[in-house]
């Protein structure tokens, strides 16, 4: 059988205020289009469909369209991220089952819906079902007023371990194997745009958990697709799109899968085209000018090497109608900065010299403060 791995869609990420969701739309139909092709026989999305545990209508018609477009292909399985609101999850289920999506929000007994067994294309599944665990889930307030922190992660750890071990002792040699998880697996790379407290490894559920009857791993949570060590194959399918400018080195991407029982996975990556870039450009002024017109419509972070002006950012704009970020990094200056002392100088002089310690070079600057202060003493 073959299925499909994707997870982290964040739908209703914004870039800098601005919506992404026609994004995520396209890249969610040729998510479809990918599953169709491949003639996948079940679809595993591993956590953070939304950005946000309060999503706006359109980010959930936009998640709920592309779960029954995939389910069109295949039936589909969920687990909840720590981005997503179970109880929200939970209330539409029932409704989602409908359409051969089936969400798993809290961690189940395996025969209470912690263990999912499926017939994909004539081959027995048992797919293992681990949504986020939060720490707040497991680490108590006493222990934390008790314990050293040292002793609060392995309690972490060594907990979902043993949920691991429960959900996975059924596991059987004639049928395929799969653990679809949210979690922060130790050994995985960060792709920039997670939130930090959910992924330092003060916190994390150790790769050696799974065991090797498990013959493949579906993890969510780390936005870079990646392979993490251990007695099996486990793998990050990483996000669909480049959700923040950490991730510019990210490869955008779904995992497709062949398993059959008793055998290693067989794994590809296959790429997606259908969000935009985003690219980071540094340089002067007079280095990024022959740029403009060539960065099409990625999302572009602009580092300019200049001194500071006023109104640099807007001309770099009228250059680059795609920036959102622009970040001046004044060359440095190798001799050390003196502060003259301000006893007995002009308001004028200070702050002349303000504008040297800033590096900020614009004499129009110079000539509005001259007259502000003029105006103020008159």
């Amino acid at each position: 059988m073959r299925l499909l791995h994707t997870s982290d869609w964040h739908v209703g990420k914004l870039m800098r205020g601005a919506s992404r969701a026609d994004e995520h739309r396209a890249v969610l139909a040729e998510m479809a289009t990918v599953a169709a092709a491949e003639s996948v026989d079940l679809v595993l999305v591993a956590g953070d469909l939304f950005e946000t545990s309060a999503p706006g209508p359109e980010s959930e018609q936009v998640v709920y369209r592309g779960l029954l477009d995939l389910a069109e292909v295949a039936p589909v399985l969920v687990v909840a991220g720590n981005h997503d609101n179970a109880r929200r999850l939970e209330a539409v289920a029932p409704l989602l089952t409908l359409g051969r999506v089936h969400v798993r929000t809290q961690v189940a007994r395996p025969d209470e819906g912690g263990v999912v067994r499926v017939d994909a294309g004539g081959v027995p599944v048992q797919v293992a079902m681990l949504p986020f665990v939060s720490k707040r889930g497991i680490v108590r307030a006493d222990a934390l007023m008790r314990d050293e922190a040292y002793q609060l992660s392995q309690a972490y750890t060594d907990r979902l371990g043993v949920l691991v071990r429960a959900l996975t002792e059924g596991f059987a040699a004639d049928t395929v194997n799969v653990v679809c998880a949210h979690a922060f697996a130790a050994g995985g790379t960060t792709g920039g745009g997670e939130r930090s407290v959910h992924t330092i490894e003060d916190y994390s559920l150790s790769a050696l958990a799974f065991p090797v009857t498990a013959q493949y791993v579906a993890l969510g949570h780390l936005h870079r697709s990646q392979d993490v060590p251990g007695a099996t194959r486990i793998r990050y399918s990483g996000s669909p799109l480049q959700l923040d400018f950490g991730e510019t080195a990210n490869t955008s991407s779904v995992t497709v899968v062949d398993l059959e029982p008793g055998v290693p996975a067989a794994v590809r990556e296959v790429p997606l085209q259908a969000g935009r870039k985003l690219r980071t450009l540094r340089g002067s002024l007079p280095e990024l000018e022959p740029l403009a017109g060539t960065t099409g419509d990625d999302f572009l972070r602009i580092v300019v090497t200049d001194r500071r002006r006023a109104g640099m950012a807007d001309e770099v704009r009228a250059l680059f109608p795609h920036c959102v970020d622009v970040l001046v990094q004044s060359p440095e200056d190798p001799a050390t900065p003196t502060h003259a002392p301000v006893a007995g100088r002009s308001p004028s002089e200070l702050f002349r010299s303000y504008l040297d310690v800033a590096d900020l070079d614009d004499p129009r600057l110079l000539v509005a403060f001259d007259e502000l202060l003029e105006e103020v003493g008159s």
